[in-house]
């Protein structure tokens, strides 16, 4: 079945709309979707019918159709909100979208129609912290967790119970955890086989692991690891993470040190060690696996490029398999299969 990238463009207000191989990486452009506001945050639908994104100029997140042939976006929506949206996710189900405002101080769900469209008031406007980077449920939908950054935001990891059937959250007992260091949760990805999840922490330039305690929906730390070398004192802050469907390989990207971090995972503990950091574009702000986790993909946001690395299946390490223009300010990416 067919591979389909969709990245945001926010410079050019546009979603740039590519074929993948899954054999060598390439991408072949397909279309250029206008966007205008700025498109920054996407999230597709689990099951594929549906990408949404958010805008940073215009305050709007905006739905869109996946045509299932041939991966082309027909927009069927969209809803205003008070503050342009850092990060969105659906919950695992697709029936509500929830996003994340970091100079909005604000978490969102909005509720998605039969069609996949977003258009209503929102079910959730509940105010956090400034900083808040990113939301989403874990994988019984019963929780959800809400990074906030360090110095110009808690440092903390707000926990909610989230309610499937009506789209409410509620804070959970305790209502947030802070990690042990001044590190800056921004972004987070859950481990495909073990009840852990991994943050890329901002002010901190590691990542964290936390076990998931799945009775209670609370977390716990349990390690840091640096993702700079040793002796680079220079200005750097982490973007997006990624996590193999293996449960192997982990990957999260510098800015500034403009570089990924890349790490192997143990399968039975979550335990991470350093893999090797690998130059990448300018300020790689967005990072993405692609199909079959045999390549990985990260857009510089400053260059304009994207940077496609192969990865070796056994040792998890990253080989430049090549650079593809992509305009002015890429800020997401997204890949998805589709029955073509």
């Amino acid at each position: 079945m067919p591979h389909y990238m969709y990245v945001a463009v926010q410079g050019d207000n546009k979603i740039s709309v590519f074929t993948v191989d899954p054999q060598t990486g390439d991408l072949t452009p397909q279309a250029d979707v206008s966007v205008p506001g700025g498109p920054f945050t996407m999230a597709i639908s689990p099951d594929s019918r549906y990408l949404y994104a958010g805008c940073r100029e215009v305050q709007q997140i905006v739905s869109f159709q996946i045509d299932q042939a041939n991966g082309g976006l027909t927009q069927n929506g969209s809803v205003g909100v008070e503050a342009w949206p850092t990060y969105i996710a659906t919950d695992r189900k697709g029936k509500f979208v929830l996003s994340a405002y970091y100079q909005g101080a604000h978490v969102g769900v909005h509720p998605i129609g039969d069609d996949g469209s977003v258009g209503g008031a929102p079910i959730e406007w509940l105010e956090t912290a400034t900083g808040a980077h990113a939301m989403q449920t874990d994988p019984t939908n019963t929780y959800a967790f809400v990074p906030h950054i360090a110095g110009n935001g808690p440092n903390s990891i707000y926990q909610f119970r989230f309610d499937e059937n009506t789209g409410h959250i509620s804070y959970n007992t305790p209502p947030s955890v802070e990690p042990v260091a001044f590190s800056g949760p921004r972004h987070f990805c859950f481990h495909p086989s073990l009840d852990v999840l991994y943050f890329s922490d901002e002010q901190g330039c590691s990542v964290t692991g936390y076990r998931l305690d799945t009775a209670q929906g609370t977390l716990a730390e349990f390690q840091t690891v640096t993702t700079i070398p040793e002796g680079f004192n220079e200005r750097n802050t982490c973007s997006q993470i990624q996590v193999a469907a293996s449960g192997r390989f982990l990957f999260a990207p510098n800015r500034g040190h403009d570089s990924i971090a890349c790490f192997t995972v143990d399968t039975a503990s979550g335990e991470l060690s350093s893999n090797g950091i690998v130059p990448s574009e300018a300020r790689p702000n967005a990072l993405c696996l692609g199909p079959g986790d045999r390549f990985i993909y990260s857009a510089g946001q400053d260059s304009g490029q994207m940077a496609i690395f192969s990865v070796d299946q056994q040792s998890g390490e990253l080989s430049r398999a090549g650079t593809l223009p992509l305009g002015n300010g890429p800020g997401w990416i997204s890949v998805t299969e589709l029955p073509g």
